[in-house]
């Protein structure tokens, strides 16, 4: 009876966070491939041991606390509970998150699998008083992927977040929008200086101008009616 043979296998979630910046997870990732086809009990401390990676760079970045004590179920709550896992213009609707949070519940418990699988057949895992049954390679593909798939999702979230806008908007270019805050808000004075509410705004705070611009509804001026039109035609 022929063995399948193991075909090469690359994480492309992982490698498109390390594209990103998270540098230091290459030598874990370049190992858990490598394990899959050369050592597949090795695969699931690898995959546990880069979803902590993951985490904890996560939590880092954002100046999220956490221990060394934390284990990597809760470190991956912690995780999600600090980014924006829907896009702004969908974080109202309660279906889109509905089915987003369904699909981060799937995450969990496949990430709960992986350390399970760790612990019962992990090649290195808490020096294992007997031998164990080794697993066959589709099941360390399988730990492979969901830490791909973990990994990419969770950076990628995390590096959106943090892109730049688009393109800055001029102050002076909002000449409508302006007068309406004007109108509408009494000057900002400090001490003998007298502001406008619109420039205090956009330099104060530039996300809340900019999203208060995007709502905005310019009111439309009144038509004129017959007998306006008449008086305005007519001659003096």
């Amino acid at each position: 009876m022929t063995t399948a043979p193991v075909l090469a296998f690359t994480m492309l979630g992982a490698r498109d966070a390390i594209a990103s910046g998270m540098l230091h997870i290459e030598q874990q990732v370049d190992a858990i491939e490598a394990a899959t086809r050369d050592n597949p009990g090795l695969t699931f401390d690898l995959a546990k041991t880069l979803i902590e990676s993951a985490c904890r760079t996560i939590l880092t970045d954002r100046s999220v606390s956490f221990t060394n004590d934390d284990d990597l179920p809760r470190l991956f709550k912690t995780a999600v509970q600090h980014l924006p896992l829907l896009p702004p213009e969908s974080s109202a609707d309660p279906a889109a998150r509905r089915s987003l949070q369904q699909t981060i519940n799937g995450l969990s418990t496949a990430l709960q699998g992986v350390c399970e699988l760790r612990n019962s057949h992990g090649f290195a895992s808490h020096g294992a008083g007997q031998a164990r049954q080794s697993m066959a390679g589709a099941q360390a593909l399988l730990a492979a992927q969901t830490a791909d798939a973990i990994v990419g999702f969770l950076y990628r979230v995390h590096t959106q977040d943090r892109a730049p806008m688009e393109r800055r908007l001029e102050f002076d270019g909002q000449d409508a929008f302006n007068a309406y805050l004007d109108d509408s808000n009494e000057p900002v004075r400090i001490l003998d200086l007298e502001f406008r509410p619109s420039e205090v705004l956009f330099n104060v705070d530039y996300e809340a101008y900019r999203n208060a611009l995007a709502s905005w509804e310019p009111e439309e001026e009144p038509a004129k009616d017959a007998a306006d039109m008449a008086a305005t035609e007519a001659p003096e």
